[in-house]
């Protein structure tokens, strides 16, 4: 970092609320995240409406620590209560749980924060060193390229981040047509409004996040049972010693590098790099039979694995705009709220923004051991009390808060619609990511699609002669091609017919 960075970086830190953002996102993300069916994108959502009128960077930063604060949250219902408060704390489960019943609450508890902060650590170290040349490819990307790369970061989300491909490209292009609702973006013509003026706008993506992520989640658990188990009424937090700490190196390298990975791929996702973890850091202990029996080691490389994500995942994000997960879709939407679009651009226009995401997610990261340790009986409590209680504190929250966006009944109605369609996808098996990908990436695929038949007179060739925009499209291909093989062999292996 040079001079003037390193005084810009001061500059932020001390003349703006950076770090009251940071603290204040990571103690929401955590609380958010030891609730059990609050996932980090739900959390994030929830406080999406409340950064609409915030400086751009004070927002970013908060919904990044958020995201941070989360990914530890979730362990402490997984560990304590046997139920992981985020998807991807769901590996933690397995020797965290086994750990509570031999009395290590405490240093289970203690295992998950310091391999947590170890995972915030590397991320971060690879988010500040890979994103900015990343970005400057797309310096040589012409609409044709962009058009390619839309379609590419849909086409991977659609083929990881469900059980079926044609579900996730049938929600894709569900996210898709609501984008292209409200003006046209080259003629200026209304379309698709019925005459309703609140449509000409269009609907924006925070609506259909908070709807599909959250209102659905809480109609959901409207119909389940509370929680069976109940947190200890005392547990104290206890670091991993020197020795202790040597051992959970290994686990939390595998951890790290899977993490890496997993955050890189758009649809890998915390929960996938988790479980893959624990599985290697499986293979290569000196002490595998204690896995699934309280192996602090079982503990390690999953929080690891799902705290590099939060960070590693915000590389395509912030590169080429492709979120690598639903928490970075959230934020994704909280950039383009503030009118800020991923790219080089960000990075030559906008660098108090990034700069500023940097220095609050160290801040998160660091904080993270004290909030950690304080937070916790407050966390305990909070996930012992009574869901129904739970679920109206919410649902008021998001109602509170886009009701403070424009002030708007018809965007309260939009959201409750966006969570009955999240409500029957949740139920139909139909996945998020590809419904709010479309949407989010819709004006842009839509855009770059239009200008470049402009600039080509209509010729459809223009795809396919721009050789970055053909290579796109040809990853795409293959990513669908992949995956409709993988399913018709899965389908063969469940009918008993030989491969």
């Amino acid at each position: 970092m040079g001079q003037f960075e390193f005084s810009q970086a001061l500059n932020l830190l001390i003349g703006t609320p950076i770090v009251p953002a940071a603290i204040i996102g990571l103690i929401w993300g955590i609380i958010g995240g030891a609730l059990p069916g609050i996932s980090a994108s739900i959390t994030m959502a929830l406080l999406l409406p409340f950064t609409y009128g915030m400086d751009p960077t004070i927002a970013i930063v908060l919904l990044a620590s958020t995201y941070i604060g989360a990914e530890y949250g979730g362990s402490i219902p997984a560990i304590l209560i046997r139920t992981p408060g985020t998807n991807s704390a769901a590996a933690t489960v397995i020797d965290g749980y086994e750990m509570k019943r031999q009395g290590k609450a405490g240093e289970a508890l203690g295992i998950s924060l310091w391999s947590g902060v170890v995972g915030s650590l590397v991320g971060l170290f690879l988010l500040v060193t890979m994103t900015e040349p990343l970005s400057r490819l797309a310096l040589s990307f012409t609409p044709a390229s962009y058009f390619g790369l839309g379609i590419l970061g849909i086409s991977i989300i659609a083929s990881l981040s469900g059980g079926s491909l044609l579900k996730g490209l049938a929600a894709a292009i569900v996210g898709l047509m609501v984008s292209t609702i409200g003006t046209d973006p080259i003629s200026g013509v209304s379309r698709y409004t019925f005459d309703v003026p609140e449509l000409i706008g269009g609907i924006k993506p925070i609506l259909v996040m908070v709807g599909l992520f959250a209102v659905s989640e809480l109609l959901m658990q409207s119909g389940t049972a509370g929680h069976g188990a109940v947190a200890e009424a005392r547990v104290r937090i206890v670091l991993p010693g020197r020795a202790m700490m040597k051992r959970l190196f290994r686990p939390q390298g595998i951890g790290c590098v899977t993490g890496t990975f997993e955050g890189l791929m758009p649809g890998g996702g915390g929960s996938i790099a988790a479980f893959l973890a624990y599985n290697e850091a499986k293979r290569w202990s000196s002490k595998p039979e204690e896995f699934g029996r309280g192996s602090p080691e079982g503990i390690a490389a999953p929080e690891a694995a799902n705290n590099t994500v939060a960070s590693t995942s915000l590389i395509p994000l912030l590169s080429f705009g492709i979120p690598g997960s639903n928490s970075a879709a959230v934020l994704l939407g909280g950039l383009l709220i503030h009118g800020l679009l991923p790219g080089p651009r960000l990075f030559e226009q906008n660098s108090n923004v990034v700069l500023g995401l940097y220095l609050g997610s160290l801040v998160a990261t660091l904080a993270q051991i004290l909030i950690g340790m304080m937070i916790l009986p407050f966390c305990m409590w909070m996930v012992n009390r009574p869901r129904p209680y739970l679920a109206a504190f919410i649902l008021a929250l998001v109602m509170a808060g886009i009701f403070t966006i424009n002030s708007s009944l018809f965007d309260i109605g939009l959201v409750l619609a966006g969570g009955v369609i999240g409500y029957l996808m949740r139920v139909s098996g139909f996945p998020f990511l590809p419904a709010v990908l479309g949407v989010v990436l819709g004006p842009m695929i839509e855009g770059c699609y239009r200008r470049s038949l402009l600039l080509s007179d209509g010729d459809h060739m223009i795809f396919l002669e721009d050789k970055i925009g053909l290579g796109l499209l040809g990853l795409a291909a293959v990513f669908v091609v992949v995956s409709l093989v993988r399913e018709g062999r899965d389908l063969r292996k469940a009918r008993g017919v030989p491969a």
